[in-house]
């Protein structure tokens, strides 16, 4: 049972409060809340004092999570559109629609159907991966085609820094105590509040503070020095860094000599690339570059913040986290507390683990469609994929080239989405849709680098709904498809998953008993074996594995960016993170803040577009065009405008190509198909829409 916890010092037996964790998944940052239920099912959040991870704070995201209880916008029944193009849909009951689907997928066959997850499957799992690896095991032992959804978000940095050998990363609570210089690389408050937070603790002691974007971060307000750098660029300044540090002499000859291969030919590679080089390239001045390379060299311990998937979008592409994951091994940086590579998304502490359910030693043979966003599009286009189901995710809003995803989507003879608001993707093109269980309303468990979390049941399900599980449950049982779900119920399934070393080897009681979360037995500081994540056991500055896919096997600047036109950088704000709750748009509190799109400017760019603060523009390019409100701002460098992710068709504009070759997609357990999601743009007054 859960525990009754007091509310303003008294038992007031119409409440009750509970621990759990926020359902907005602002990873690496999650935070613990405390909900508060009334007799009438309606809740009150608030940030948990008691979580040694976030220790009170929510952020704005979270605060505006009760506004999901209760909501109008709330999809309470399985519907089914009248007809591909009509906007009338009629409700039909669960047993119906898993009918139908069942129907569509043995007339196609199973390597015809794709099933595809994403964060708003995630509310209550996040890094735990049970839910994730449910729909692999169903995948599996069916033989049907998915996909891991790591390639739209963080795997294309983690393919970068794990060419080089540093996957894993050192904790906050490490950066806090120990680090004396910290880069914020591309990583920005609004998606590492907790993190900033030990940010903040290291400078009080006196720690200096780096911040390297695009654009004038709220990050920036804490930082010493704030270095602006072109998008896609970040690869040169690293590269050029490398330069000063090794042309200095300031570089770790005895840690490189025991722990790196590849010295001598990253000497010779860089040689070139100087400050003068770089600054051509990034927008920063050699004398910054030069800076900022002595004192990275000169401060030990030193940690890089490296950003998530807005700094491997467009031109950087993976080659900038393979460049600056480099930065620590030339300084000795690695192993040591305070040094090293600091939370990331996706990324995990040494350590951690949890027990795989996902079978896939089961796996049916067949002809599979790889882990690469644009084969997932080439397969709608071509036929190879007949029945598509995504699960939590606006496909639609998230893909590059918005148009090619949904004339692609438009091949499927039948689309489903199971999801609890609806999104572009539900509006335009699903054929059934299944409303799905809110994080309060099923168990779940969410892992930081340092704790597991529980996020037990509080709600029944409202209207309709029911927790994904029972979607594949059920079509196992049409489809005649065993084992799919063995467990007697899903605090089982927690359970096996659980049973790890990592964990102490706890159960869902166990960590009820303890508060609702136990520690990992994990290393606070990445590779403090110094045994490093590559064939080699060692940091490689050359990568024979890189090679022998077809990849450069030394880090490589960006290819020469296009002169016209301004360059579009993506990122995140405090009301919007992910796809799920319809891009935030769904919450009220967070529709309020970012009432339209807004696409940030510089005073230069607008007033030689004679274009005004709050203006409606068009944003276009050859691929398509995207209406917004110029937000004038000296935050903006001139040549860049920024966008918050997430706006139906912003990725009307963005390249849907593939960055990684086919050789190169299985080099890790996680995905890395990324599209480049490049852009460049032009933008004009536009009439002021109704």
């Amino acid at each position: 049972m859960l525990t009754l916890i007091a509310v303003n010092d008294r038992q007031d037996p119409e409440l009750e409060t509970f621990t759990t964790m926020c359902p907005m998944n602002c990873h690496p940052t999650l935070c613990g809340m405390k909900v508060t239920k009334h007799d009438n099912d309606q809740i009150q959040v608030e940030g948990d004092e008691t979580n040694p991870d976030s220790a009170g704070f929510l952020c704005m995201r979270g605060k505006a999570a009760h506004e999901i209880v209760g909501n109008d916008n709330r999809l309470l029944t399985p519907k089914m559109r009248h007809s591909r193009g009509s906007e009338t849909w009629h409700d039909v009951t669960w047993d119906a629609a898993m009918d139908h689907i069942a129907a569509k997928m043995q007339d196609v066959g199973r390597e015809r159907v794709g099933f595809w997850q994403a964060h708003g499957n995630w509310g209550n799992d996040y890094a735990f991966g049970l839910k994730r690896a449910q729909m692999d095991r169903f995948a599996n032992l069916y033989g049907c085609q998915y996909w891991n959804p790591a390639m739209i978000c963080w795997g294309l940095g983690g393919f970068g820094v794990g060419i080089t050998g540093a996957i894993e990363t050192s904790t906050k609570e490490d950066l806090g105590a120990n680090s004396e210089f910290v880069i914020l690389w591309g990583a920005n408050t609004v998606s590492q509040a907790n993190t900033l937070r030990h940010v903040e603790i290291a400078k009080r002691r006196g720690a200096r503070i780096v911040v390297i974007d695009v654009r004038r971060t709220e990050a920036s307000a804490l930082a010493d020095d704030v270095i602006l750098v072109k998008p896609g660029t970040d690869a040169a300044l690293a590269l050029a860094m490398m330069n000063v540090i090794l042309a200095d002499g300031s570089h770790d000859t005895d840690f490189i000599a025991a722990h790196t291969i590849g010295l001598e030919a990253l000497t010779a590679h860089v040689a070139s690339m100087t400050p003068d080089w770089a600054a051509a390239i990034t927008g920063v001045s050699a004398e910054q570059i030069v800076g900022l390379a002595r004192q990275y060299a000169a401060t030990k311990p030193a940690m890089i913040v490296i950003g998530g998937s807005s700094l491997h979008k467009g031109n950087n592409t993976w080659q900038a986290a393979r460049a600056i994951s480099c930065l620590p091994a030339l300084t000795g940086n690695f192993g040591i507390e305070g040094g090293g590579i600091g939370p990331r998304h996706g990324g995990r502490s040494h350590g951690v683990g949890f027990n795989d359910v996902s079978a896939a030693d089961g796996r049916l043979p067949g002809t599979y469609i790889p882990n690469q966003m644009e084969a997932i599009v080439e397969g709608l286009e071509s036929g190879a994929i007949k029945v598509f189901v995504t699960i939590g995710s606006n496909v639609l809003s998230c893909f590059a080239d918005t148009t090619r995803t949904r004339s692609a989507l438009a091949r499927a003879d039948l689309v489903v989405a199971y999801d609890i608001f609806p999104n572009q993707t539900i509006r335009e093109v699903a054929d059934i849709v299944l409303p799905g269980t809110i994080w309060l309303e099923e168990i779940g468990a969410k892992s930081t680098n340092a704790h597991i979390h529980l996020s037990d049941r509080v709600l029944p399900p409202a209207g309709e709904a029911r927790p994904v599980y029972d979607l594949y449950k059920g079509l196992a049982a049409r489809l005649d498809v065993k084992d799919v779900y063995p467990w007697n119920d899903q605090e089982a399934a927690i359970n096996a998953v659980l049973d790890h070393p990592a964990t102490g080897h706890a159960s869902v009681q166990m960590l009820r008993a303890n508060g609702g979360r136990v520690p990992l037995k994990i290393s606070h500081v990445a590779y403090p074996t110094l045994e490093f994540s590559t064939p080699t056991g060692k940091i490689e500055f050359f990568s024979e594995r890189a090679k022998a896919m077809g990849l450069p096997p030394l880090p490589m600047p960006p290819n020469e960016p296009p002169v016209d036109g301004l360059a579009l950088a993506h990122g995140r704000t405090f009301a919007q993170f992910h796809s799920f709750f319809d891009h935030g748009r769904a919450l009220p509190t967070l529709a309020a803040r970012e009432a339209d799109p807004e696409l940030w400017v510089a005073p230069s760019d607008a007033l030689a577009r004679e274009i005004t603060d709050g203006d409606w523009i068009e944003v276009s390019n050859a691929r398509g065009s995207f209406c917004a409100r110029a937000k004038v701002t000296r935050r903006m460098p001139e040549g860049t405008v920024w966008m918050r992710d997430g706006w139906p068709d912003l990725n009307t504009l963005t390249d849907g190509s593939s960055v990684l070759p086919e050789a190169a997609l299985s080099a890790f357990p996680f995905s890395v198909g990324q599209n480049n999601y490049g852009a460049r743009v032009e933008i004009r007054p536009a009439v002021a829409k109704d």
